[in-house]
């Protein structure tokens, strides 16, 4: 019998999550918005605008379905869902473009071009969400999967959000343990409630983890 802890665990984990993940995309893109977008110091491409409202309408997305299923509207849920699948098949075509054009851009300024691995990590960020992603839509069927693997999705597209925080929330180049901390928030939850963790995390979290420490390795030789 579920206590009154688990039940709530139970039904409204992922709604809350995805208010939590609206909550550190918002703050983190917050610290350097004015002078990276109200006043930059140099003009930026209009392609990072379209970027951020296509990265923005992702959360919104994630908000909007998690709700619906709490709500019990299933069938809503499903239909939306292939706007879902079209604007995450954009995600990694629009953020691939952009990383690139970004890269060439940051690389004409003396005072931009120290972020120089930038490129490598918008490439895992956006690898950290298309894979999760692709296997979410194909396990649309299975529930359990499929919620999963949308959160694993969603919580690494937050690591461009992190990077963001100010220096008193991790120490660089360290940012990639607030996007696993969301994941493992997921992991706490099977454990409270289910009793065990979820073989999904159980695959992809450590490889994922794996693939952070060697990009963040590569920030290192840079410092």
């Amino acid at each position: 019998m579920p206590t009154n802890r688990t039940g709530v665990l139970a039904q409204y984990f992922y709604f809350f999550m995805s208010l939590l993940i609206a909550v550190v995309v918002t703050y983190g893109f917050s610290q350097r918005f004015d002078r990276q977008y109200l006043h930059p110091s140099h003009p930026k491409p209009f392609l990072l605008t379209i970027h951020a409202c296509v990265f923005a309408a992702w959360v919104v997305f994630y908000i909007v379905q998690s709700a619906l299923v709490r709500t019990g509207n299933v069938r809503i849920h499903r239909t939306l869902g292939w706007f879902g699948v079209a604007l995450g098949i954009a995600i990694p075509v629009i953020g691939t473009i952009t990383a690139v054009t970004m890269r060439r851009f940051d690389l004409q300024y003396t005072d931009l071009a120290l972020t120089a691995p930038t490129l490598r990590t918008a490439l895992l960020d956006l690898g950290s969400f298309t894979i999760p992603f692709a296997l979410a839509v194909y396990c649309r069927a299975r529930p359990e999967l499929h919620r999963r693997l949308m959160l694993i999705a969603t919580c690494a597209l937050t690591a461009a959000a992190f990077v963001r925080f100010p220096p008193v929330f991790h120490s660089w180049p360290y940012f990639y343990v607030g996007v696993d901390c969301l994941i493992l928030l997921g992991v706490l939850r099977d454990l409270i409630v289910d009793r065990r963790v979820h073989a999904v995390y159980v695959c992809v979290l450590p490889l994922l983890v794996v693939a952070q420490l060697i990009v963040m390795n590569t920030f290192m030789h840079f410092l």
